[in-house]
Formats: C-alpha cells, sequence, structure tokens
C-alpha cells in the first residue's frame, strides 16, 4: 500500500469517525436488546453479524450524508471546522462514494433475511438521508435522529418474526426518548456556535429547561421499555440493570447540570453503558433460565 493510499483511507476512516465508536454503540446495543427479545434468547450467529455490522456500515455512512449536508455549517463551528469535508481534504463526491458503498454492503447484508426486514430498511435509509437537512427548519432535529437511529429495533423484529408486534413499537417510542437525552446533551456541546450559525437543535429549543427535560427524556425511555417487557418476566437480573441504567442517568445528570463543554461532551460519550446494561439485563436473563 502506498504512502497516497494510506493517507486516503486514514481520511475515510476519520470521515466515517472510525476512531468514535460510542455513535455506533449507542445504537448497537438496543437493536441487540430487540434481537434478542425477538428471538427469545440468543438469536444465531448469522443474525448477530448482519446486526452487528450492518449497524456499524450504515451509522457510518449516515456520517458521511450528514458531512455533506452540512459542511458549509460545520467550518463555523469549532469542533468540526476540521472535519475531512469541511477541511477539503475529502470532496463531496469522494464522501457520497463512500456512503453509498456502506449503504450498499449494508443492503446487502440484509438481503440475507427475509422480504419484511428488506422493506423496513427502505425507509430507515430514508430518514437517515433526511435527518442532516432538518437542522435547517425543524426545531427538534434530534426526534428526527431518533426515527432513523430506532429503525434498528423494528428491522431486528422483523427479521426473526417476520412482522413488527406493539413490543417493538413501545420498544422504538422509549428508544426516541434515550436518543432526545443524548443528542441533547451532544447539542449542548456546540449551542453557542449553532446560534451563530442559525442551526436548530434541541438544547436551542429546550432553552434553560435542557438539564430537566433531559432527565425526563431518560425516565421516559426507561419507562417504556419497562412498560414493553412486563409481559416478558424477566426477572430479577433485568430490574438490577434498570437500577443501574437510574443510576447511570443521575450521573449524567451530575456531569450536565452546571452545562460545560467538556461536561456534556463526556456524558453523551458514555451514554453506551447505558444501552449495554439495559441489554446486558436481557441477555442475563435469557441465559439464566
Amino acid at each position: 500500500m502506498t504512502s497516497s493510499s494510506r493517507s486516503r483511507l486514514s481520511l475515510y476512516l476519520d470521515l466515517v469517525r472510525w476512531d468514535r465508536p460510542a455513535g455506533w454503540l449507542v445504537l448497537v446495543w438496543p437493536t441487540l436488546s430487540a434481537l434478542w427479545l425477538a428471538a427469545g434468547g440468543f438469536p444465531g450467529w448469522h443474525l448477530l453479524a448482519v446486526f452487528v455490522l450492518g449497524t456499524v456500515l450504515m451509522r457510518s455512512a449516515g456520517c458521511c450524508i450528514n458531512d455533506v449536508a452540512d459542511r458549509d455549517f460545520d467550518r463555523h463551528v469549532k469542533r468540526t471546522a476540521q472535519r475531512p469535508i469541511t477541511s477539503g481534504q475529502v470532496s463531496v463526491k469522494e464522501a457520497l462514494a463512500v456512503g453509498a458503498v456502506l449503504s450498499l454492503i449494508s443492503l446487502g447484508l440484509v438481503l440475507t433475511t427475509n422480504a419484511v426486514a428488506v422493506a423496513w430498511s427502505v425507509p430507515a435509509l430514508l430518514v437517515t438521508i433526511l435527518y442532516p437537512f432538518t437542522k435547517r427548519f425543524f426545531a427538534m432535529p434530534q426526534a428526527v435522529l431518533g426515527i432513523a437511529f430506532n429503525f434498528g429495533i423494528v428491522i431486528a423484529f422483523a427479521a426473526v418474526q417476520r412482522q413488527v408486534p406493539a413490543t417493538a413499537w413501545l420498544l422504538w417510542l422509549g428508544n426516541l426518548f434515550w436518543v432526545l437525552a443524548y443528542d441533547t446533551e451532544y447539542a449542548m456541546v456546540d449551542r453557542d456556535d449553532d446560534l451563530k450559525i442559525g442551526m436548530k437543535t434541541s438544547a436551542i429549543t429546550l432553552g434553560r429547561f435542557d438539564v430537566a427535560a433531559i432527565v425526563v427524556f431518560y425516565l421516559l425511555f426507561v419507562g417504556f421499555w419497562l412498560v414493553a417487557l412486563a409481559p416478558y418476566a424477566l426477572g430479577a437480573i433485568f430490574y438490577v440493570a434498570i437500577a443501574v441504567a437510574l443510576g447511570q442517568v443521575a450521573w449524567h445528570w451530575w456531569l450536565i447540570r452546571t452545562r460545560t463543554r467538556e461536561g456534556c461532551f463526556r456524558a453523551f460519550r458514555m451514554n453506551h453503558w447505558v444501552g449495554f446494561t439495559l441489554f446486558a439485563g436481557i441477555a442475563g436473563s435469557y441465559l439464566l433460565r
């Protein structure tokens, strides 16, 4: 491999946030939780590989689309000014090509499941493409991001059961509040810059109620998952996981209560542990049965 090709590879890895796994971890844990619930336990290596790899690939493709859409805004934001597209190191055509290849590979993975799962992957892709543009006119674009991120839950049930039952939609709704919580924390990091450039975010819309709203979003997330999973009688280990997750919610409040960039960004980056905790409670419950 030449020095030039290594340089391009490095830029592409930077483009898809390869060094920042928190972004795909918050996607993979609720998806795997849904997969375990739909299958009544371990879903098999095929589906596990499809959904882990598909989640990573689609998150990476989403980063390409997001950075193309936001390239004129990102140069005015301290945290994003040096992203590959914004800095001119990767062209728009290159980024779109990378995103397209990753999306096609992800589609190929879904095609190994069934027609119902494939059908649900189409609106998932469309919402992923739409999301970056909603930051220009929609007061809570984080809600649109939540819709995009939550399709993993729907597709997981479809892949196993060839249908999407009410449980899946309750999990979907609960997870929407989780996305609102952690992406509002993320938006709080850039609030000053976003106000200057006219970007719409939940952190700006919520104003001085941002911290309180985030705590409420977390509690709604946990509450909806409790309601959705009550019929499954998962047992003590699941409720221990719920308690640990609520402890993490309290910690997040502590981190963001003063609204510092450092505290809010740390809270965002640690969110995947909330998702992992709930997944561990679900998977552990089936393991011990």
